[in-house]
């Protein structure tokens, strides 16, 4: 994508953390925002930032595991500023802990927001940018899914939530090789950041009243959000500097975003197994955090 200036640019998971970020960054080019998130107050209050900064906003409360909710969420882009130039798949939660600890309503919270909200935004958007493509041999549109360091590499206790980011690098992926074949002028990005300082540790605050569990979280779970939630306070970029790192990219027409590369030898050893048929093995030297869930998780599990 030669350019993101001007255009219309939405966000899931937009009202909060890296998808505000992004959407900062996407005003300071002059795009329009549709923000869409699940928590009303975060929503108001972030449009009424960016209005105040100036910024053409909207928001669109939308549950994105909800396919209606996303289909109306790209009617009402449609009705208020036309078709969407930069789609950010981006909304996403977080689990962890022993995965054969994690219950139905785990999965079905933690997928149908991770993967079926990805799922949901393509299939709602992608027709819309297509055919605003066709009429206009200027335009130009990129989807952008956000994925996961955790999307390339596995690890003890990362269960749920890196089975669905490989779901989502895999539907990237997939949705690259198509549209390739589709049109020229519609593009498509995965981001696979690792730690961001954002407050995803959390994300548990918007979980369906239906889906929530009523046991108390096992050893391994408390042990791994405990360590999670270091990392992420320590994270190596803030949710400003990936903005801009991922805008850049997609002006590069990068597919691979990522911003920060210092785990991609643990992804490269992870291939390298593969590739000789090794059994699954983790460089935790490579990777501290790693290695401080590893020991905490052995020491819940003695106690």
């Amino acid at each position: 994508m030669q350019t993101t200036n001007g255009g219309v640019a939405v966000i899931t998971g937009g009202a909060s953390g890296l998808g505000k970020a992004v959407a900062q960054e996407a005003a300071s080019r002059g795009m329009k925002l549709v923000l869409a998130d699940v928590e009303t107050d975060a929503l108001e209050a972030a449009v009424a930032d960016f209005k105040g900064a100036g910024a053409d906003a909207v928001g669109v409360l939308t549950n994105v595991a909800d396919a209606a909710a996303v289909d109306e969420l790209a009617k009402r882009t449609l009705a208020e500023y036309g078709p969407a130039t930069l789609l950010f798949n981006n909304a996403g939660v977080t689990s962890g802990g022993f995965i054969w600890e994690n219950t139905k309503e785990d999965w079905t919270w933690l997928m149908g927001v991770n993967v079926d909200g990805v799922a949901n935004g393509v299939r709602s958007f992608t027709p819309q940018m297509l055919k605003a493509a066709s009429a206009d041999a200027n335009y130009r549109g990129c989807i952008v899914n956000t994925a996961s360091m955790a999307g390339l590499v596995t690890g003890p206790a990362m269960g749920i939530y890196s089975v669905s980011k490989h779901a989502v690098v895999a539907l990237s992926e997939c949705l690259y090789h198509d549209l390739s074949i589709a049109s020229s002028q519609v593009t498509t990005a995965v981001l696979c950041p690792s730690y961001v300082s954002t407050n995803i540790g959390q994300s548990h605050r918007n979980r369906p009243a239906e889906l929530t569990n009523t046991q108390r979280l096992t050893a391994s779970q408390i042990a791994t959000r405990q360590v999670a939630q270091r990392s992420l306070d320590n994270g190596t970029m803030t949710a400003t500097q990936v903005a801009a790192f991922t805008f850049a990219a997609i002006e590069a027409g990068t597919f691979y975003i990522f911003p920060d590369t210092e785990p991609l030898p643990v992804v490269e050893a992870r291939m390298a197994n593969i590739l000789q048929q090794a059994n699954p093995d983790f460089p935790y030297d490579l990777v501290p955090s790693m290695k401080e869930r590893r020991d905490a998780l052995t020491s819940a599990s003695r106690s």
